[in-house]
């Protein structure tokens, strides 16, 4: 596996090993899941230069043709599948696959629905894009259902063939891969029509007109959230079928945005026969996936919090849950994510992160970009008259020593490096 260190490549990896099948992979860089594969046994090398012995070979999205162990396994006839090719293959092992799809909250989603079969006692496997708080991003039993989040980056979802198909939203997001927005509503009514099933967000315009299928929303929907109360930011509410109601649920997670997440769960769950009560208790058991909206630590007593928003829509939904937990200011920090997502969303980001009282933002996680001036972080600081412009570890700690004061907030956003830089300057 070429970039077994990515938080998919590495589920995976787990899960062909508790299948019996012998796995060894290769990285660029350490991390925190390659430290964790070798810990279990799956061999792991860091660089490009050893030779690839294996019959088969999967490869990240973020490796190029030109990588050294791409072309020799090419040369030499191996079998080579992406990593959403086998995503697929390995799906189609299993009787029924659950699949969450969205630009945003299906990591959390997935995961609460595997709290929810966990509880319920049902066999099940999860590959999670993301960490769980106590799964991590990988949990393999027996059974017959595979529950994975479902990517629409380069049209991922495709390869997948879902018994249940859940849409949590469809906005515009990679536009590096995606032309024009028709594009991307093709490859969502494409990942619907492969499904048996489909659950959709019913107050999501775009995602509700998709497929005509068993829906959910706050305001719409056959499944509904109704009488909602909050303390500290986290929801209470009552599910509702057909306005009759269910079961009472409190979520133990910040943010309203998790309501949404837990009726799609909901409503997966209940398609696959589980009682209302049993998806009480899983969805309670959740606490949360790292990077979403996490209490990380202090800077100078001040509490700091990350959370891998990327998009403008959930910069700005971080920012009002950040808003309600504070008495003080939300001093905030966020690292834009590729050229080509902002700048062909500019004008959103500056949107988003205007309202905020000098926002941080910190130079460009570029992934898989060359260097390109108008989605540059320096070009959304120019838009934004008040923000301000740092590019190291040591600029970024000597701004918020700067301004923050007891009772603030820092809001640490970004889907890059921040969280690990974030995590470095803490007190």
């Amino acid at each position: 596996m070429v970039g077994i260190g990515g938080v998919s490549m590495s589920a995976l990896a787990k899960l062909l090993r508790t299948k019996g099948i012998r796995v060894r992979g290769s990285d660029d860089a350490e991390s925190c899941f390659t430290r964790e594969l070798r810990a279990a046994g799956i061999p792991v090398s860091i660089g490009r230069g050893e030779p690839v012995t294996e019959d088969t070979v999967v490869y990240t999205s973020a490796v190029g043709d030109d990588h050294a162990q791409i072309r020799a396994a090419k040369q030499a006839g191996k079998r080579l599948f992406s990593r959403a090719e086998f995503l697929g293959m390995v799906a189609r092992q299993f009787q029924r696959t659950l699949s969450v799809a969205g630009c945003h909250g299906k990591t959390s989603t997935t995961a609460m629905l595997s709290h929810i079969f966990l509880r319920a006692g049902r066999p099940f496997t999860c590959h999670i894009g993301g960490e769980d708080l106590d799964l991590g991003n990988f949990y393999g039993g027996e059974g017959d259902d595979f529950i994975t989040e479902a990517c629409e980056f380069r049209r991922s979802f495709l390869e997948l063939q879902s018994e249940i198909a859940v849409i949590l939203n469809c906005d515009l997001d990679h536009t590096d891969c995606y032309r024009a927005d028709e594009e991307l509503l093709e490859a969502y009514a494409q990942f619907a029509r492969n499904a048996k099933a489909v659950v959709v967000n019913a107050d999501d315009v775009r995602a509700r007109a998709i497929a005509h299928a068993m829906d959910f929303g706050l305001y719409s929907g056959r499944i509904r959230a109704e009488r909602l109360s909050c303390v500290g930011e986290k929801y209470a509410f009552t599910v509702t079928e057909n306005d009759i109601p269910v079961v009472r649920i409190r979520l133990g997670v910040v943010g309203k945005v998790h309501v949404y997440n837990a009726l799609a769960a909901y409503s997966v769950a209940r398609l696959c026969g589980l009682s209302g009560e049993e998806i009480r208790a899983g969805l309670e058991d959740f606490h949360g996936v790292k990077r979403r909206f996490e209490p990380v630590g202090t800077l100078g007593g001040v509490p700091v919090v990350c959370d891998y928003a990327h998009h403008p829509k959930e910069i700005a939904a971080a920012i009002k849950t950040a808003e309600r937990l504070t008495a003080g200011s939300v001093r905030l920090v966020f690292q834009p994510h590729t050229y080509t997502r902002t700048r062909d969303l500019l004008e959103q980001f500056v949107s988003a992160l205007s309202p905020v009282e000098a926002p941080i933002v910190y130079r460009t996680y570029s992934a898989r970009e060359p260097f390109d001036y108008a989605g540059s972080a320096v070009m959304l600081v120019s838009k934004i008259p008040t923000a301000i412009y740092v590019q190291s570890p040591d600029q970024l700690l000597a701004r918020l020593k700067r301004r923050c004061r007891e009772g603030d907030l820092i809001l640490v956003l970004g889907a890059g490096d921040i969280y690990e830089i974030a995590k470095s300057i803490l007190d």
